[in-house]
């Protein structure tokens, strides 16, 4: 089954990874940008990065036949110095309307600090001024609950903000209904320790349904499976779930949400062979 996974760091992964991914059936990408296992030490560090994303990335995609995306901000860790953060703000536009990029993101809160609220307000007023999307990181463990009622109020104190264009990432049982409540797409992260098994995720779709659900593997620094999408998928299979249903998860929903982009742009493997073969 074609699947598309819509958070995933590969600039953390081996070439070797996206041939795997490829053969298990990937077709498309979605990479926010994060923390680069270490602190930067300046602005143009980001520059560099985004550059990465915005061309190198995409082509290392490419060349295995998967479509690549991506999303630009300064991460929540990092956004505890608000300095730094407002001299990376300022540089996103520039690459706003590069090929394949999606929106703001992952923005979201790390500690739930002060600063961390301060400049994920800050990224919100610059997605609300260039209408973008917005994918959000939600903090770990301990820190998750509080943190997703500080996300979610600081979205509702937003009219400018549409609900159905905002992603609230790494939910779990205890945060997926507040989310889903307030309009958002949600995201599911398959990953191993902190966040989400494909068991738990697949209770949950049973739990709320397929409607605004995304699933990731994130498949960053950290201990992680770049194939984790499809270890969902036969998570679902073995529960007796249909191909449509397993589909709509794992494919017609990314989409459905990228698609709220004016840049987007996909054609699909079966259309364009048709296309070839007319």
């Amino acid at each position: 089954m074609n699947y598309i996974d819509p958070h995933i760091h590969m600039v953390s992964r081996t070439t070797d990874d996206y041939k795997r991914m490829a053969l298990a059936g990937c077709v498309m990408v979605s990479e926010p940008a994060f923390w680069a296992g270490f602190d930067r030490s300046g602005p143009e560090g980001f520059r560099d990065y985004f550059r990465q994303l915005t061309g190198y990335e995409r082509n290392r995609a490419k060349a295995y036949g998967i479509e690549y995306c991506c999303w630009l901000c300064i991460n929540a860790k990092e956004a505890e110095n608000v300095e730094l953060s407002r001299e990376v703000i300022k540089m996103i536009p520039e690459f706003l309307d590069e090929p394949g990029v999606l929106g703001i993101g992952e923005i979201g809160l790390n500690k739930n600090t002060r600063n961390e609220a301060t400049v994920f307000l800050e990224h919100l007023d610059l997605a609300a001024r260039t209408d973008e999307l917005v994918l959000v990181h939600t903090p770990h463990l301990a820190d998750k609950y509080q943190g997703t009622r500080m996300i979610l109020d600081m979205f509702k104190g937003d009219s400018r903000i549409n609900p159905e264009r905002v992603c609230i990432d790494h939910v779990e049982e205890h945060t997926i209904r507040a989310a889903l409540d307030a309009g958002h797409w949600v995201g599911m992260t398959l990953y191993p320790i902190t966040k989400c098994t494909p068991a738990r995720a697949a209770d949950m779709i049973e739990t709320h349904g397929t409607e605004r659900i995304l699933v990731n593997s994130a498949g960053d620094w950290g201990h992680s499976d770049p194939l984790a999408v499809p270890e969902l998928i036969f998570e679902m299979r073995s529960r007796g779930h249909d191909e449509a249903t397993i589909r709509q998860v794992v494919y017609e929903n990314p989409l459905r949400f990228f698609s709220q982009c004016r840049r987007f742009q996909y054609t699909p493997r079966d259309e364009a062979e048709r296309t070839v073969t007319a």
